[in-house]
């Protein structure tokens, strides 16, 4: 199930970001590490700890380990502590696309010891220190939650499930006494604690296998995410996920960042800043990800 001939590659692949603890990382998809160049080494502050470890997992494949690269470069260069970030790679190869499913999984696949962790799509780049988001989900995640993520309450909520889902009151009163708001799942704060003993990866699943007989909703891993914790969700800053930047999932669009403070940015959407780069039609907000790039043959094109 998980591909544990795979780690050396990671490993070496972070090493060369930064000096990291390894220990949690696991498995990840095989890469030409030569592929890439080395990024400045980044050192912990002075007012770093190393008894504070702060988890980022990535789910990933080969198409979007460029993408992954320049997130974790992202992390490293703006954090005041890069030595206390433990990044974990996972793949689950039995989904049919791990970068969409595998966030279920984390619970099972990282360490029992990892008791939180911050979640990232690979279509990230992190321009604030990520301790802050790592703090903020330490006063945010109470009660009953598990996840902590910005919500979006304007959004249309009912949009995103069928009319067999609604006209059915046994599937519909699941929202009963909630106020459910659509958030992103490419950028949340999880806690593994809560999560591995309240069972949610398998309230996830029973959903999934639900869909699969009654088609209630139309777009892939979002919703069965909606369906069980829509109503509770701890909420995060929108500045910490500026997305929507890939554009229309069906055509190829530019979109402008929404005003306010940004803390990451976020290329959810078709269009995917190191594909529109390479082919030489970027949108204006990919040359801020550009400067994240590690990979060799685009640095040299810039030359």
């Amino acid at each position: 199930m998980l591909r544990h001939q795979s780690v050396t590659a990671f490993v070496l692949i972070i090493s060369l970001l930064c000096l990291l603890y390894t220990s949690a990382i696991r498995t990840v998809p095989e890469s030409p590490i030569t592929d890439y160049i080395e990024a400045p080494e980044y050192r912990n502050g002075y007012q770093c700890s190393g008894r504070v470890m702060i988890h980022v997992s990535m789910t990933l494949d080969f198409n979007y380990l460029r993408g992954s690269v320049a997130a974790v470069h992202s992390i490293l260069k703006h954090t005041s502590c890069p030595e206390n970030g433990l990044i974990s790679g996972s793949v689950r190869e039995a989904l049919e696309d791990p970068l969409n499913y595998a966030r279920n999984y984390l619970g099972d696949i990282l360490d029992p010891s990892v008791t939180r962790v911050i979640y990232l799509d690979s279509d990230v780049i992190v321009v604030d220190d990520v301790i802050k988001l790592w703090s903020v989900s330490l006063t945010s995640l109470t009660g009953s939650t598990a996840v902590g993520a910005p919500v979006y309450c304007h959004v249309n909520f009912t949009s995103y499930f069928t009319n067999r889902f609604w006209d059915d009151p046994g599937l519909s009163r699941v929202f009963e006494g909630k106020r459910p708001c659509y958030f992103n799942t490419g950028v949340m704060v999880m806690d593994l604690v809560r999560w591995r003993r309240e069972g949610f990866r398998t309230r996830i699943e029973k959903w999934m296998k639900i869909q699969k007989t009654e088609r209630i909703y139309e777009l892939g891993s979002l919703p069965p995410f909606l369906l069980v914790f829509g109503g509770d969700v701890a909420e995060i800053d929108h500045r910490w996920n500026q997305h929507g930047l890939g554009g229309n999932n069906r055509v190829h669009s530019c979109r402008l960042l929404h005003p306010g403070a940004v803390s990451l940015l976020h290329w959810s959407g078709k269009g995917k800043p190191w594909a529109r780069l390479d082919v030489g039609d970027p949108c204006p907000v990919d040359e801020l990800w550009a400067p994240y790039d590690l990979y060799r043959h685009s640095r040299q094109q810039m030359r």
